[in-house]
């Protein structure tokens, strides 16, 4: 069943209606839905719901609640995923899986060494195609929420929203150069439900020595041996947070 969501509160037996014109665009004519088939509606209070199509109408489709199929499917921990920017395929790439794996919130930051520039007046719409790509992939991997996306135009911007995290967690190169292999662990392994940690990673070049140092009391922390793309270092993150609240748990 195709999945979609409502900025409501979920209600059994009521009546709904679809105003996304994303939404109305897909059910209607890409999937060619007839009234009476039904989709799942995941709802602002993360419960998703099988509907019925109800009508059709001008601005709207209608739909009619009938049974709650809610499965918790988000990570036990809010993660936010800051990244220097990276080559536009590249980045839309990695929020789109790591959308799959978990990660709850995303921040674009214009890195020192970014060979990307991002220009004020096309920044309005990026964010809006993010957040559309964004958006899909939650439907896809059956997420009970939709990540959000955020651009700051230097680290500066995220060092003054410090107190809102439990952790912060830089992946550093220089850190698996020394050979560490212990701190994600450790940290992944007193990680309590619904704390919110911050994870930073570099662009293409990497971060540069001020980057880090702005964050001095954070975590820094390897991803092993191998030196990773900036486009796979969320990822991998993300599943290794993954594997020890989900799996091990």
């Amino acid at each position: 069943m195709q999945r979609y969501f409502l900025l409501e509160n979920a209600e059994l037996n009521l009546r709904f209606f679809i105003h996304n014109t994303d939404d109305i665009h897909h059910i209607k004519n890409v999937m060619r839905m007839n009234v009476e088939q039904k989709i799942i509606l995941t709802f602002k209070d993360k419960k998703s719901l099988i509907s019925e199509i109800t009508a059709y109408h001008d601005d709207c489709i209608e739909v009619l609640t009938l049974e709650d199929t809610t499965r918790q499917t988000e990570l036990p921990v809010e993660v936010t995923i800051a990244s220097g920017l990276i080559k536009g395929d590249k980045y839309e790439w990695m929020i789109q899986k790591a959308t799959e794996m978990g990660a709850h919130h995303f921040i674009a930051v214009q890195s020192e060494r970014s060979i990307v520039k991002l220009e004020e007046k096309k920044l309005h719409k990026k964010l809006e195609r993010w957040q559309k790509i964004v958006k899909e992939a939650s439907e896809q991997s059956m997420r009970l929420t939709i990540p959000d996306i955020k651009y700051k135009s230097n680290f500066k911007g995220i060092y003054d929203n410090m107190n809102e995290y439990d952790y912060i967690l830089i992946a550093y190169e220089e850190e698996a150069k020394r050979g560490e292999t212990s701190k994600l662990h450790q940290i992944g392994s007193n990680l309590k439900h619904g704390q919110k940690i911050l994870i930073i990673f570099g662009p293409e070049g990497g971060l540069t020595e001020s980057e880090v140092h702005l964050f001095k009391d954070a975590v820094k922390m390897s991803l092993g041996p191998r030196i990773l793309r900036a486009e796979t270092a969320p990822l991998y993150a993300l599943a290794a947070l993954s594997y020890q609240l989900e799996l091990m748990r």
